[in-house]
């Protein structure tokens, strides 16, 4: 086993990369295990993730953010991690797929989770190409009033076409075979939005200059859609965090604090396998607090916080006074329009 990590970053998506980041510019001995399964690599363009005007591919903001985090110091690995324990006297040891023990002082997961996915030839070119979506919230406004299908069932494909009736109008929920399971009332809703519902098993589909063409049905009934949104639900990747009993909400996300710190002492989450929403920008904001979180347990490890017990704020509250107030900015200005 190799000498004691400060941390150890399972999962190199847009959380753990940028957990790795802030470690390493915290002169942080910091570790990303990645199984290079990262959501983000499916995004053909991202036009919702500021500072990018004309939008940036997923696995370009990968590259990206790995080769700023390598530009520090951060150590990337390919590889999966086992299995994961808490050591009685403090900090962590792994197991990597290939047998390697990893010893680790704090444990950042970012492991996210799997979508679902329709089983449909060539889905990962289709998505990488935005034929099939599988974030309204992301791109919903690429589709403006184009022919969208929703494929799922239940209520929350119910709850995913009702999101995206906010950008067409044109909108079909495909079952792929399986029962609809709505109410009586859910499906009134439904109808009345003009929402069609298939619960027809899909044979194949066709694709052509770039477009979806033609989804076909069992019967021979052919469907014409510009793109397809997948709501047939994720997967939380928290095998790690059941290892070391982590608190998690019943759909096998995550439970973290404020610091993103989650039940166990030392072992914090970042991501789409903690609860809320699947976001990149989500994703980077809680990497940014847990890898702080993790630098200020380090430095009370190492006796660098002050001798109250308080850690400062690494951003303060502005003192207010007569040159900060509103009031002051305004005459300031008034002064200079004069």
């Amino acid at each position: 086993m190799a000498g004691k990590l400060d941390c150890l970053i399972v999962g190199g998506g847009p959380g753990g990369l940028t957990a790795a980041i802030y470690l390493a510019r915290f002169r942080r001995s910091a570790l990303v295990v990645d199984e290079a399964k990262s959501r983000c690599a499916w995004i053909p363009t991202s036009h919702n993730h500021a500072g990018f005007m004309n939008g940036i591919n997923g696995l370009d903001l990968l590259d990206r953010m790995r080769c700023q985090a390598v530009q520090y110091g951060a150590r990337l690995e390919t590889g999966s991690i086992k299995s994961l324990r808490r050591l009685d006297e403090a900090g962590f040891v792994a197991v990597t797929e290939a047998g390697e023990e990893l010893a680790a002082e704090t444990v950042i997961l970012a492991t996210g989770v799997i979508d679902d996915q329709p089983r449909l030839p060539d889905l990962f070119d289709a998505v990488q190409r935005g034929l099939i979506r599988v974030c309204p919230i992301c791109d919903a406004y690429e589709v403006i009033d184009k022919k969208v299908a929703v494929i799922g069932h239940g209520r929350d494909a119910m709850g995913e076409v009702l999101f995206i009736r906010g950008y067409t109008a044109d909108l079909t929920m495909l079952t792929l075979g399986t029962p609809m399971n709505l109410t009586a009332e859910d499906r009134n809703k439904l109808s009345e939005l003009g929402i069609r519902t298939v619960e027809e098993q899909v044979e194949r589909v066709t694709e052509e200059d770039g477009r979806i063409t033609k989804v076909i049905l069992k019967s021979g009934e052919e469907l014409e859609f510009d793109t397809l949104y997948s709501a047939l639900g994720t997967l939380a990747r928290s095998t790690l965090a059941v290892q070391v009993g982590a608190d998690m909400n019943d759909q096998g996300r995550v439970i973290v604090d404020s610091h993103c710190q989650t039940s166990v002492s030392g072992f914090y989450a970042a991501g789409d396998i903690v609860e809320g929403l699947n976001q990149i920008s989500v994703a980077m904001g809680q990497a940014a607090v847990a890898a702080t979180a993790v630098h200020n347990l380090l430095r009370r490890r190492d006796g660098m916080i002050p001798p109250n017990g308080a850690i400062p704020p690494a951003d303060p509250e502005p003192k207010q006074s007569a040159d900060t107030t509103l009031g002051a900015r305004d005459e300031l200005a008034d002064q200079v329009r004069r």
